[in-house]
């Protein structure tokens, strides 16, 4: 697993107003994390149910390899999985530009300086 990558993972059981089912999500988490095999992966859940201008809660993901439809990642959804919950990918692999834009929502959200 590499960060920026998007795969599918398995978010239910959802409680409440998080994001549930089967679904595709982007890893945030740092690659040395990432590497040190840790059980756990920070990912932000995207979703096809679009709304538009609405960063820095939601960043915009194109279509790319097998991500088939417009995305909004749910940045106010940022969470940490199991590892066991990542069922499949990666899917694709996030451009540069949309992982610093990410990244600055992440930041905006978490109230954290650069």
């Amino acid at each position: 697993m590499t960060r920026g990558e998007i795969w599918l993972a398995q978010l239910e059981p959802r409680f409440g107003a998080e994001p549930g089912k089967l679904r595709p999500v982007a890893v945030v988490q740092s690659q040395m994390l990432i590497d040190s095999g840790y059980k756990t992966t920070l990912i932000v859940p995207l979703t096809t149910q679009l709304i538009a201008g609405a960063e820095p809660l939601r960043v915009r993901i194109k279509p790319k390899a097998k991500l088939k439809m417009e995305s909004d990642a749910l940045v106010g959804q940022l969470r940490a999985i199991d590892n066991r919950r990542l069922v499949r990918g990666p899917l694709a692999i996030l451009e540069d530009s949309t992982l610093r834009r990410l990244d600055d929502a992440i930041r905006q959200v978490l109230d954290v300086d650069e």
